[in-house]
């Protein structure tokens, strides 16, 4: 018992957090998420597993099979490689940095794949060695399984500090705590080798994945927050009688600029994950000035006049006045002045002719840019009190149109690019 009274431990910790998050998730919307999280928990359970079975039996040579003794070691330096291997690729997703090239995943994959046929071919020249405080494995599997999590670990610390950016601040300081902790327990691990603290690593990472990642509360107080600058903004909205459609569309739209900016590595430095969260939950608030507009005016059926104009165009400074008023007490600086700024410059102009500050071309902050091309296709492609929707036609070549003029080029040519899926937005909402 003593053997592996650490694996034991750890083992119902991992059973503890599994479950939670199984009992509060179900199943996933994301297949692809849910399938490597799901790959990570079972590892991290058959890795602890197999620790404390070999803890056990390398400590009773002489009763236990020689065979088997090296079958369940074999088990054991899978499960190592491949919870490294695992957290990786986790580390990938989150910081947007897997590869699409096929070349860059054979190189990433194939040192994992060669290390398990090494382990598997070599097992046999297992040997048990006695220490201080427990016997413990040598041989080239467990040289080849040792150098495998060497290479895999510094693999993931340098993708998690390349994109160290892309990852949410509130994310970075816990990848750090179980990159440390994992790092001093390997140091250690290889120092002693007797002692057998291994277990510990997949304990920290999925509990890491679990609290600043996948916690329920957070997910579910993130959804809350989104829904309710929705539910706000659509109540500003239903005063000209839209019923949020608007809203949700422009939303769409936004991310779907964002992502294809991202993809094609325009922005790499700018569109950081945060900044693509804050422009998704900003987006809604775009319009949400008009709710100092006089009704008489929102609603006015006919053309308005320039005196009805120009007090329709202050809803850019009345939104910004108010979420700086509103959001200026969160404490959340970086959403506060991306809300401000989408609210405030969204009709500014590529040529300087906008309002309310004639900004021009790079003046006006990518996230206005970007809002005004999904806001003006959607306020010309849908029904206004004062005129009909126009034909999808007439829409995109007026957005064509505005390139360098009203747009900015590079936006515009993605918009256009992705005709297919903007027009899904647009049937499907």
């Amino acid at each position: 018992m003593e053997y592996f009274k650490l694996q034991m431990g750890c083992l119902a910790v991992v059973f503890f957090i599994v479950f939670i998050y199984l009992k509060e998730n179900g199943v996933k919307k994301n297949k692809r998420n849910y399938s490597l999280f799901t790959a990570i928990y079972i590892t991290a359970i058959l890795f602890i597993l197999f620790d404390g079975i070999t803890a056990y039996t390398v400590n009773y040579l002489d009763w236990v099979n020689y065979k088997l003794n090296l079958v369940l070691h074999l088990c054991f330096y899978l499960s190592i490689e491949t919870i490294v291997f695992l957290m990786f690729l986790y580390i990938l997703s989150i910081t947007d940095e897997f590869p699409s090239e096929l070349w860059k995943k054979i190189l990433f994959f194939f040192p994992f794949f060669l290390s398990i046929i090494v382990s598997i071919l070599f097992i046999e020249k297992t040997e048990f060695v006695q220490g201080y405080i427990s016997n413990y494995s040598v041989g080239i599997s467990s040289t080849s399984c040792y150098v495998i999590v060497i290479l895999y670990f510094m693999l993931t610390v340098a993708t998690f500090f390349r994109g160290w950016k892309f990852v949410e601040k509130r994310k970075r300081m816990t990848i750090i705590v179980y990159l440390g902790t994992s790092m001093c327990v390997l140091i250690v691990q290889y120092l002693y080798p007797e002692i057998l603290i291994t277990s510990i690593v997949p304990v920290i990472f999925v509990l890491g994945i679990y609290l600043n990642h996948e916690e329920p509360a957070v997910k579910k107080l993130t959804e809350f927050n989104k829904n309710t600058v929705v539910d706000f903004a659509t109540l500003v909205e239903n005063r000209d009688n839209n019923t949020g459609g608007h809203i949700k569309r422009t939303t769409a739209y936004v991310k779907l600029l964002v992502d294809e900016l991202r993809s094609r590595k325009y922005y790499k430095d700018l569109l950081t994950k945060d900044f693509m969260n804050n422009l998704e939950m900003t987006a809604p608030l775009h319009d949400i000035g008009k709710i100092a507009t006089p009704d008489a005016i929102l609603q006015k059926p006919d053309k308005l006049t320039d005196e009805e104009y120009f007090e329709m165009k202050k809803h850019s400074e009345n939104g910004a006045k108010i979420i700086k008023e509103t959001f200026g007490k969160h404490g959340n600086e970086e959403f506060m002045k991306m809300a401000y700024e989408v609210a405030l410059y969204h009709h500014e102009k590529w040529n300087g002719k906008g309002y309310p500050k004639g900004l021009k071309e790079k003046e006006i902050p990518l996230s206005a840019r970007i809002m005004a091309v999904a806001d003006v296709f959607d306020a010309i492609s849908q029904k206004r009190c004062y005129r009909d929707a126009m034909p999808l036609d007439i829409c995109f070549e007026i957005i064509e149109k505005g390139k360098g003029v009203d747009f900015d080029p590079l936006l515009v040519d993605i918009f256009l690019e992705n005709r297919l899926q903007v027009e899904k937005v647009y049937n499907e909402i």
